[in-house]
């Protein structure tokens, strides 16, 4: 059965996650950071809560969460932890609150970090940073029950060989708590899923396929062959395989980077129709989009499947 997923925002319901900058809060002594970012994790705790509880209302089977959930959590400046926050102990509860709805509604959850988040990087405080990154967000994935932390290959800095064995050595290197959740999904830019394949391969790492990234990044691989070398990263975990799709906002004849605001049912593959997968809808209307895609599919709610 397919199960669609909601990107971390929405577009109608009135659910709203608060962010603030460093620069802001180095502007303040340390008992004014922590009261802010107090109030700012709390109001993002309870908005998860709301935001898996709409998730399932609507009938939509997965939600990515927002990576800065706890503003700055690992910022070298103004990080935190939960136990500093004076609402910590609330925080924490909201937080497993969040794995029991999901539980019950049999709805899956993941992560995506941002693009800083790199392995690849030639640059060892780059990749000492983005470690502390990833097990920030294996931490949250562990209070949530999220099951996917996915992200890029990052960059080729001129040698996409040499960059391809940083980012194996580092995953290789990574906490269980990590790399249990770990997955590589291919970008519109530089590594397809042919580059990718053989890393997750030695690894063990399953891979995310993005159809709209192949589409601009194309390989050697038919969008088929793409899909069953991404079956077969989750099938030896027995675990449900993650997909992403999104249209372009101006067409294919144009720039196809940026995302449409609705998926183009013809953009849909053909060979994910029968998948018993998750596929994440990247979309600008978010879940308009995700309802749109599920009925133009002939997909039941979510919720009626069980």
């Amino acid at each position: 059965m397919i199960r669609l997923g909601l990107c971390c925002q929405f577009r109608q319901a009135p659910i709203h996650f608060k962010r603030t900058t460093a620069k802001a809060l180095k502007k303040l002594d340390r008992i004014e950071q922590l009261n802010r970012l107090d109030r700012l994790c709390l109001k993002n705790a309870h908005s998860l809560v709301t935001a898996v509880e709409e998730v399932h209302r609507l009938g939509i089977g997965a939600f990515r969460v927002c990576s800065n959930l706890l503003p700055l959590y690992t910022h070298p400046e103004v990080g935190y932890s939960i136990e500093e926050l004076p609402n910590g102990e609330e925080i924490y509860t909201k937080l497993t609150s969040v794995k029991k709805i999901k539980d019950r509604y049999n709805l899956r959850l993941s992560f995506h970090p941002d693009q800083f988040t790199l392995l690849s990087s030639p640059r060892p405080e780059v990749t000492s940073a983005s470690i502390k990154d990833l097990e920030y967000q294996a931490m949250l994935a562990s209070l949530i029950g999220a099951d996917a932390i996915n992200i890029h290959g990052g960059g080729a800095y001129g040698d996409k060989r040499s960059a391809l064995a940083r980012l194996a050595e580092q995953v290789s290197l990574l906490p269980k708590a990590v790399r249990s959740r770990l997955t590589l999904e291919n970008d519109d830019h530089t590594y397809t899923v042919q580059d990718l394949f053989p890393i997750c391969e030695q690894l063990s790492i399953p891979l995310v396929y993005d159809v709209h990234h192949h589409r601009c990044n194309p390989d050697d691989l038919s969008l088929a062959e793409a899909t069953e070398a991404c079956l077969q990263t989750w099938q030896q975990h027995k675990r449900e395989p993650l997909f992403h799709i999104s249209s372009p906002k101006h067409g294919w004849n144009k720039k196809p980077k940026p995302h449409a605001d609705y998926i183009d049912i013809d953009d849909f593959p053909t060979e994910w129709k029968q998948l018993d997968a998750t596929i994440d809808v990247e979309a600008k209307a978010k879940e308009l989009a995700v309802v749109k895609l599920q009925q133009e599919l002939g997909l039941p709610p979510w919720q009626a499947v069980y």
